[in-house]
């Protein structure tokens, strides 16, 4: 997993509440059985609408995703954060995430940005008025600015002991396979023991 230190880049502004999984990845693309190429399916429904925020040549671009509240509810799909990955975001900014959607974030790289919901509104307003808006979402500091003064801090996780711990994971590139490999040596130990008195 690539970590995640710092991203400066443009932002794309989905400004809607409740965005499922159904809406990120539709479901009939859940047959593929690649982990990849998932990109090309994000929001697809929506954007066959040609005034749909992607289909925006700028917005386009964007490397940071700004959404509002419950961002990624309904299914449990992994897919959908693979779409936004694949796509080309590593960061996504909300005031709140539906547990499952938030959990496959930090297991597949993608920075989920919690913020007050009037901190989102402000980021959200500066992408919708001027398309090209570039923030920096900044993991080492633990916050969110732009070259205009906006500098907010922020959290990746509402728990703070869980917030540290999947700071460090995400700025190591540690999702739960590799995280479990640390141990590598003491597994192996472990193994060897339990084969011996076997």
């Amino acid at each position: 997993m690539e970590p995640f230190i710092s991203e400066t880049g443009i932002v794309c502004p989905v400004d809607r509440m409740n965005v499922d999984t159904d809406q990120i990845c539709p479901a009939e693309f859940l047959k593929r059985i690649e982990r990849t190429g998932y990109g090309e399916f994000l929001f697809y429904r929506w954007r066959q609408d040609e005034g749909f925020v992607l289909n925006h040549p700028v917005y386009s671009k964007g490397t940071i995703l700004v959404g509002g509240r419950n961002f990624g509810s309904g299914s449990s799909r992994e897919h959908a954060v693979w779409a936004i990955g694949q796509y080309g975001f590593r960061a996504v900014i909300a005031p709140n995430f539906a547990e499952i959607f938030h959990n496959n974030s930090f297991e597949n790289g993608l920075c989920p940005v919690i913020l007050p919901e009037e901190q989102v509104r402000q980021i959200m307003d500066k992408a919708l008025a001027k398309p090209g808006y570039e923030l920096t979402v900044d993991l080492e500091r633990c916050e969110v600015y732009d070259d205009q003064g906006l500098r907010f801090p922020f959290v990746v996780h509402n728990d703070p002991s869980t917030h540290e711990f999947r700071r460090q994971c995400l700025m190591n590139g540690l999702d739960s396979i590799a995280l479990t490999l640390l141990h590598e040596a003491d597994i192996t130990a472990y193994e060897r023991k339990a084969a011996a008195t076997a």
